[in-house]
C-alpha cells in the first residue's frame, strides 16, 4: 500500500535531516523559502489548517493533507505531529507522487 511507502519515505527523509516539524517552525521555513512540500495531518485544527493553507498558497509551496497526527509522528520517530515540512526537492517530489497515486487508487 502506498500509505506505508509514504510513511517509510518520510522516515528516511527525517533520518537524512530533510524535514522540519511543528507548526511555527514550518511557517518560518516556508517564509524563508526553504520548504518544498508541507504535509498536514487530516486531524489538524481548523485554525492550523487555514493558517498553513494560506501561508503555502501565498509562498507557492505545495501542501498535502495526509495521515493522522499519530501516523506522521510515528513515521518520523517523534510524538504526534500535525505538520511535517520536506526541505529536499527529490523527497518532496517522490512523496507528492505517492500521495497522488494513493488518492487516485
Amino acid at each position: 500500500m502506498n500509505k506505508d511507502k509514504i510513511l517509510q519515505l518520510l522516515g528516511l527523509a527525517t533520518r537524512a535531516r530533510m524535514t522540519i516539524t511543528g507548526e511555527e517552525m514550518t511557517v518560518n521555513e516556508v517564509r524563508k523559502g526553504n520548504v518544498e512540500l508541507v504535509l498536514l495531518s487530516e486531524d489538524a485544527s481548523k485554525n492550523t489548517n487555514k493558517k498553513l493553507h494560506d501561508k503555502c498558497k501565498s509562498y507557492n509551496v505545495d501542501l498535502e493533507v495526509f495521515g493522522t497526527r499519530f501516523e506522521l509522528g510515528h513515521a518520523i520517530g517523534k510524538a504526534e505531529r500535525v505538520t511535517v515540512a520536506i526541505t529536499d526537492a527529490g523527497f518532496a517530489k517522490k512523496i507528492k507522487n505517492l500521495i497522488d497515486e494513493n488518492n487516485r487508487g
